[in-house]
């Protein structure tokens, strides 16, 4: 592991880094999330019965648009061509949550790690907005990457 903040000149001032010698490869990244409700709420999500339609449909293609528009909202992000975003997103009525999980990939010269986090976010804050009305209590929790690869430092998967 390094043992410096990349995004920070040698003068300390923040700084895109430049990627344009790192070689081309195939990258790819997961990162997952949940939101947690009322018993009630997620009913409502199951079972298709909010007034405002079929919220994990909108999430999913929500998330989709926060992975494509992430340096648009990221400082230091790189735009990337992304080559394809996946999102599943799972009622756990055992848990009384709906479990987000992102796959991003491309092929490029950096990572898509931010891609990956950034959909799972705008997927579960969009999940919030869209039931917030019944449900202000709910909350966002355990979002991290899961795994990463590609690239000069190859592969990473979070071990707990």
């Amino acid at each position: 592991m390094e043992n410096k903040l990349t995004h920070f000149n040698a003068s300390g001032e923040a700084h895109m880094v430049d990627v344009g010698a790192k070689n081309v490869t195939q990258r790819e990244a997961v990162a997952e999330g949940r939101i947690c409700m009322q018993p009630e709420t997620l009913r409502l999500i199951m079972q298709g019965g909010h007034k405002k339609g079929d919220v994990l449909g909108i999430a999913r293609v929500a998330g989709i648009m926060g992975a494509k528009k992430t340096p648009e909202l990221i400082p230091l992000a790189h735009p990337i061509m992304i080559t394809h975003v996946d999102m599943e997103l799972t009622p756990e009525p055992d848990r009384n949550a709906v479990h987000v999980q992102a796959t991003v990939r491309c092929v490029g010269q950096t990572g898509v790690e931010m891609e990956a986090l950034t959909a799972v976010q705008i997927a579960l804050l969009t999940i919030y907005d869209m039931c917030k009305a019944v449900d202000r209590g709910m909350t966002m929790q355990d979002i991290g990457l899961l795994a990463k690869s590609g690239g000069k430092s190859g592969t990473w998967r979070r071990t707990a």
